[in-house]
């Protein structure tokens, strides 16, 4: 059953210990592009008359998520990776970069626990690497090994470069994804409709391994978070009682 509490009894997940570690090397604070200056949450980055700490659902997933983020990704309060790591407990994440990879991110590909997958488009891929039938290939998972998804969390140019760039992930099968929705994400906006924010992208992975409960609470609790960022920015209130607080209220309250 999922539950939520108060993000100061929690600790860390792995986007905010990667945060903190990148703000460590910064040379001068970073600033969002036209967001809202002043106090943020430490929990959800949102103003604090707009957290959302205490609606964070928990729910227990098979799946994991690896998330190989670009320079400062982790430092945009708009980034949504750090969605996937409130919801889904087995979140890793690694800043990526060009000349060097984490030692700490080999050891979770290596681990026998897991099968990675490196969620890209297909049409980038040579075809012997992309998975067709998602369902059927996590079937037949050997014995106590759990899908990990790997997910490029940067814009689309940065994500083809670390595509290109990480040999590290060349033995591993590509999840190409054909959602028939279009995105919902109105924080920042791809060129291409086809093109999803990491929360989204992350909701589809567990809707495909069958965990659709949680991807249905993955779903929601982004359109909370939207919901409360675009209200801040607007300096109104936000509607507590509105569509997306009663959808993730139904997917947190679910069994």
């Amino acid at each position: 059953m999922s539950s939520t509490r108060p993000e100061q009894d929690k600790a860390p997940h792995a986007v905010s210990r990667l945060r903190t570690e990148r703000l460590a090397r910064s040379a001068k604070p970073f600033m969002a592009r036209g967001g809202i200056k002043g106090e943020r949450c430490p929990g959800c980055r949102l103003v604090p008359s707009h957290c959302i700490c205490g609606l964070r659902p928990e729910l227990p997933t098979q799946s994991g998520m690896c998330l190989l983020m670009a320079d400062i990704e982790p430092l945009k309060p708009s980034n949504t990776g750090w969605l996937i790591a409130d919801v889904v407990t087995d979140t890793f994440a690694f800043g990526w970069a060009r000349t060097e990879v984490d030692s700490a991110l080999l050891a979770l590909l290596a681990d026998p626990q897991w099968q990675a997958f490196v969620v890209f488009p297909g049409e980038f891929v040579a075809p012997e690497r992309v998975v067709g039938d998602v369902p059927t290939l996590l079937d037949n998972l050997p014995a106590g090994r759990r899908p990990l998804f790997i997910l490029l969390d940067a814009t689309w140019p940065e994500a083809r470069k670390m595509f290109r760039k990480s040999p590290y992930l060349n033995h591993l099968p590509v999840l190409s994804l054909k959602p028939e929705q279009i995105s919902r994400y109105q924080l920042r906006r791809s060129q291409r409709d086809d093109h999803f924010c990491t929360s989204e992208v992350a909701s589809l992975c567990l809707e495909l391994a069958g965990e659709v409960r949680a991807a249905g609470t993955l779903q929601a609790y982004l359109d909370v978070y939207t919901h409360h960022y675009l209200q801040a920015k607007h300096q109104l209130p936000p509607d507590l009682q509105g569509v997306a607080h009663a959808q993730l209220k139904r997917c947190a309250s679910s069994q």
